[in-house]
Parts: C-alpha cells; sequence; structure tokens
C-alpha cells in the first residue's frame, strides 16, 4: 500500500478504491448508473463488485428522490475518516468484506416501506455505565429507523433528560413529563407526547422530577410494570419503542426491562464499560425470570471504537470473544460530529447526512430490523 506521504491528500493511505470514491463524492460531472435494490428502489451499487465502475452517488441526503435512501454498503470507503475508523487495513477489510469486529460482514438490506404500523417491539438502551453512547445512540437509531418509514417513540427515562436536550428540548420548561404519566392518574400520553422535527419520530421527555419517581414507586403494587402500563395504549400507533435508561440498575431501568423486548447494550470500546456487562447480563436475566419472560439481549453495540489503538481493537475482540453473535456488526466510530449535533439538537442524519456517523447509524438501523424480521 503507497504511503501516506505520497499526495497532498494523503488519500492513498485507505487504498485507491477509497481514493475512487473520494472523487466521486467531490466531482459531481461524474457518470451515474443506477442498479436496482432489494426492495425495487434504485440506489447506489453495493460494494464488493470489484468492478471499481462508475456508480450513483447522491451529493445530499436531502437531495435523494422520494423512496430512495444513502446506502452506505454502497461505498467502498465514504470517506478517509470512515476509513480509519473501521480497520487498520480498510481496504481490505471492505474487499473482503469483514467487518471491524473480524467476523464476516453480512449486507443489510434496505427495508421496504410498510403498509401498516404496530403494535411495536420496544428496545432498551440500556447500561449502568454512563457516557458510553446510550444517549446518542437513542436519537440516531430512533431517527434512522424514522427515515426508513418506521413509526418510533423515543422515551426519556433518565432524569438528566439528556434525550430531551438532544432533540432541542429544554426539560426545565416542561410542565408534563413522562414523571406525570407514571405517577398521575388519568393522565393521558397524548398530553406529554411532543413532536420532533424528524417525521415519524415522537418523544416522552424528561426531567429532574422523574428523580422522585424511584422513591415513589417503592410502595406502589406492581412497582416494576408502572412503565409498561404507560406504554400499552401507544403499542398500536408506533412500529419500535426505544427507551433511553438512566446509567444505573435501579427501579427505573427495572421498570425499562420489564416493559421491553429487547435490550440494546451500547459499550464504549474501554476496559472500566467491559467491566460492568457482566452485572448488567445477570440484571437481565432476573428480570427474564421473574418479571418478563419475553426479555432477550437484542446486541451489544460497540461505540467509541477507533481501530488506530490497540486498546480498542483488544476490547472490541474480547466482547466478540465473550458474547459472539450477540455483538452488532455495525460499529459506532469516533467522530466529531456527536458532539455537534448535541449542540445542534437534532440527530446525526439530519444534522450531518452524508457523515461517517450518520452512515453508521443507518446501518445499525438496517441491521436491528434484519434481526427483528429474522425472528
Amino acid at each position: 500500500m503507497p504511503a501516506r506521504g505520497q499526495s497532498p491528500t494523503g488519500l492513498e493511505a485507505v487504498g485507491s478504491v477509497a481514493v475512487r470514491t473520494f472523487a466521486a463524492h467531490q466531482s459531481p460531472r461524474m457518470t451515474q448508473t443506477a442498479h436496482p435494490s432489494m426492495d425495487g428502489h434504485h440506489v447506489n451499487a453495493m460494494a464488493g463488485n470489484g468492478s471499481g465502475g462508475n456508480h450513483t452517488h447522491f451529493a445530499d441526503y436531502d437531495e435523494l428522490p422520494e423512496g430512495h435512501f444513502y446506502d452506505p454498503d454502497a461505498e467502498y470507503e465514504p470517506d478517509p475518516e470512515y476509513a480509519a475508523t473501521l480497520a487498520p487495513d480498510a481496504a481490505r477489510q471492505r474487499r473482503e468484506r469483514v467487518g471491524p469486529t473480524g467476523r464476516p460482514l453480512p449486507y443489510f438490506p434496505i427495508p421496504g416501506p410498510l403498509t401498516s404500523h404496530g403494535p411495536a417491539t420496544i428496545i432498551a438502551m440500556c447500561n449502568q455505565k454512563g457516557g458510553v453512547g446510550k444517549t446518542t445512540s437513542t436519537i440516531n437509531l430512533g431517527a434512522a429507523l424514522a427515515e426508513y418509514g418506521r413509526r418510533v417513540l423515543l422515551v426519556d427515562f433518565d432524569p438528566q433528560g439528556a434525550l430531551s436536550v438532544g432533540l432541542g428540548v429544554n426539560p426545565m420548561e416542561l410542565d408534563l413529563t413522562v414523571y406525570n404519566l407514571l405517577m398521575e392518574r388519568g393522565m393521558a400520553a397524548d398530553e406529554v407526547l411532543l413532536k420532533t422535527a424528524v417525521p415519524n419520530m415522537d418523544l416522552l421527555p424528561s426531567n429532574i422530577d422523574l428523580s422522585a419517581a424511584e422513591v415513589q414507586l417503592v410502595s406502589e403494587v406492581a412497582r416494576e410494570s408502572t412503565l409498561q402500563r404507560a406504554l400499552k395504549p401507544l403499542m398500536a400507533d408506533y412500529d419500535y419503542i426505544v427507551i433511553d435508561c438512566q446509567p444505573s440498575l435501579g427501579l427505573l431501568t427495572v421498570n425499562a426491562l420489564t416493559a421491553a423486548h429487547k435490550v440494546i447494550v451500547p459499550l464504549e470500546c474501554e476496559f472500566f464499560a467491559l467491566r460492568g456487562v457482566a452485572l448488567l447480563t445477570e440484571t437481565i436475566e432476573k428480570v427474564q425470570e421473574r418479571l418478563n419472560p419475553e426479555l432477550e439481549l437484542d446486541g451489544i453495540l460497540a461505540t467509541m471504537y477507533d481501530s488506530r489503538t490497540v486498546h480498542s481493537r483488544e476490547v472490541l475482540a474480547r466482547v466478540v470473544e465473550a458474547f459472539d453473535d450477540h455483538v452488532y456488526h455495525t460499529v459506532i466510530g469516533r467522530t466529531v460530529r456527536f458532539p455537534e449535533t448535541t449542540v445542534a439538537g437534532e440527530p446525526i442524519t439530519t444534522y450531518a447526512s452524508n457523515s461517517v456517523g450518520a452512515a453508521a447509524y443507518r446501518q445499525l438501523a438496517r441491521e436491528v430490523l434484519a434481526r427483528c424480521h429474522a425472528e
């Protein structure tokens, strides 16, 4: 592979295929050839064809024709930064269809449109360690599912209200939150629901009031099922309900696990984050046995991954060794775009639609949908 210093752009470091792809991003005059996807829509050519020929490239996600979706797997490398997050030799990995986890990377098809909605699959985004990407993953997975035509409800179940802030809502100005829905009889969900700027995606917001619920629920009958009862009337209106849990294994988290069908565990590729997974899986097993037999661990999502560090690669390898197929093929790399989206109050899929992070979360959405349909 040519040395990085051989070109002023430094793009050869990710392989000649990546150079051609990056040039396609920059050149609006490149000839475009559409290819039919599995659902009949026309999208870019799939990666791995080895032809190096011309392919469709849309400069901006918002410019796609109706019914089309940007496919991050349609190109060998969207940009050099993405190549750096995948593996030390990202071009080889793409050619051989080997993912960052070291396993063969399946192709996750773009989902077709739905003719009806509901009942919802409830997903709890859970990890008792803070700062591992739970809120970021909740927002962006929800937004990516909504882009694919799914109706999505996000539930901010953390008294810090980070999910609400990440969608441009000031929690301190809210009169009604998920706390009122839990604790006040006769409170309808429609009184609490907020529409987000993302079509097909709604929000049940939260603020510091929710911290009182953990104390007040102790004396309630069937206290672990309070959230489940609150969400039941909403299930017919949505395809997916994603709950952003607080960073603890307290009563609020147990409520989320009791209401959920599946658990996604965001895991920062760092040693201390890895240590807590065993305790979390033990809690999930207890909830399965005593409260919610339908609950299952859908997957562990590696976040903040940087293949340029030995530590990230070792942690990811150990997670795959321990949990095997429970680890998602999709890996979320580090990028400066995620902190920027928090300030902007919108998902990365709209803030930077062609960025590394947006491509990763769209692939995660397709992987989640593929897993759900495989059952």
